[in-house]
């Protein structure tokens, strides 16, 4: 029995040729993707959630082989295939090892599979390798485009392959507004790109988890604030607008500390600058915690911040963190930039300010851990909205009727796919 499938990501593809039904349950995927779990990030987890949702061994999956795979592989409803992947500095591109590797065993696996689509989780190098690959076999072609990709590869020749491989995909699944913008400036048609957001476990990320544990490890008492941050630490997340607003905070009479989970290039920048604000003994740099405690530390907090901004043009395409925190039932403050819009409803979910604005960033926070109940009805309001529309299982159902517009809407015949 076919699903029924509706809702705007469809809608914005018109009716034509009809072609193979992709949409059903257990339909045959290719996907090409370095990012999988156990690899670290939103982006593998995306794809982990889904595909699983998507289909069992019929969907196979290509990625990097890192460690922990096997053990995770081994239970996973779809077949995963592991390849060493690295770049080599000393031939150029650094990725061509990497896109010969990808080809091959995605070519070998489509001759050998009844596919009915090809995805891939990235522009390059899965998505041109998905291209030629879907040419070849008369399939379409599916790329995910993330935002920051489109705004910080400038080197002319990638730069060129990347609008190439965007422009001749079947469809492009932007996550956000911002990155459907992107996409449109580089000449993709408005009719290939479909909006499908990410979403959250609404079974591990939930209210009402122990906490205790967690603020006397870091010497927090009930009637202290807690602020909370996750990501990579890079520039552009506004961790260390969070830490230089601390003193403000504290001048206010709010007695507050900051815990940062990750790791990245600013460790030792952050660390500094909490001794330089004279706020080390109220930041807490976690560094990697255990995946089953990320929900409870995101309960354990009063507010979740990443205060996002632009920095030589790299933004935050999303932030499915800010939807682990909603989960959690926890108000958030995000930057302006990028395509957090589509994650924090400003005003009702959290606060949207200028990431580069130390005070517009203080003002925000001040605000919601000084009003236990506007961050309360904030945090409501998140958790509901991730409830109705951010489980996995709906964005695996808007996945699915997407490829069910795509197949109608090109009409695959023959080896019509990816021109």
């Amino acid at each position: 029995m076919r699903r029924t499938c509706s809702g705007p990501d469809v809608m914005r593809s018109k009716p034509m040729a009809s072609g193979p039904y992709v949409g059903d349950a257990g339909a045959r995927y290719l996907v090409i993707t370095e990012l999988f779990l156990p690899t670290k990030g939103g982006t593998a987890v995306w794809f982990d959630e889904v595909y699983r949702r998507l289909g069992e061994k019929e969907i196979h999956v290509v990625t990097s082989d890192v460690p922990g795979a096997a053990a995770h592989d081994r239970e996973h409803p779809n077949s995963v295939h592991r390849i060493a992947l690295r770049r080599l500095s000393w031939i150029r591109p650094e990725s061509l090892v990497m896109y010969i590797k990808l080809f091959a065993v995605a070519l070998r696996l489509a001759f050998k599979h009844p596919f009915d689509a090809v995805h891939a989780g990235r522009v390059l190098p899965e998505g041109l390798v998905a291209w030629l690959v879907a040419r070849i076999r008369g399939l379409p072609c599916t790329i995910y485009a993330h935002g920051e990709e489109i705004t910080t590869w400038r080197q002319p020749g990638k730069f060129r392959v990347m609008r190439f491989t965007y422009r001749r995909a079947d469809r492009v699944i932007a996550n956000s507004d911002f990155t459907r913008d992107e996409l449109l400036k580089l000449g993709v048609p408005d009719s290939r790109i479909s909006l499908i957001h990410p979403g959250v476990d609404l079974e591990r990320f939930r209210p009402g988890l122990a906490t205790a544990d967690l603020r006397s490890r870091i010497g927090i008492t009930e009637h202290q604030s807690l602020v909370l941050s996750i990501g990579r630490l890079s520039r552009r997340k506004g961790f260390d607008q969070v830490i230089k607003s601390l003193p403000r905070l504290v001048e206010r009479g709010l007695d507050v500390h900051y815990a940062v989970i990750g790791t990245g290039e600013d460790y030792r920048y952050l660390s500094d600058l909490a001794r330089e604000q004279r706020v080390a003994d109220r930041t807490h740099l976690l560094g990697h915690v255990e995946p089953d405690e990320l929900p409870r530390w995101i309960n354990a907090a009063d507010v979740f911040a990443m205060p996002n901004r632009s920095i030589n043009g790299d933004n935050e395409g999303f932030g499915m963190v800010f939807l682990e925190a909603a989960a959690c039932g926890r108000a958030v403050v995000a930057g302006q930039d990028g395509g957090t819009g589509a994650a924090v409803i400003d005003g009702e979910t959290g606060l949207r300010v200028p990431g580069g604005d130390l005070s517009a960033v203080t003002e925000a926070l001040a605000r919601l851990l000084g009003d236990a109940a506007l961050a309360g009805s904030m945090g409501k309001a998140g958790l509901e909205r991730a409830r109705r529309d951010f489980a996995w299982e709906r964005v695996a159902d808007r996945t699915r009727c997407l490829d069910t517009a795509a197949s109608r809407t090109v009409g695959w015949q023959g080896r019509r796919g990816c021109l």
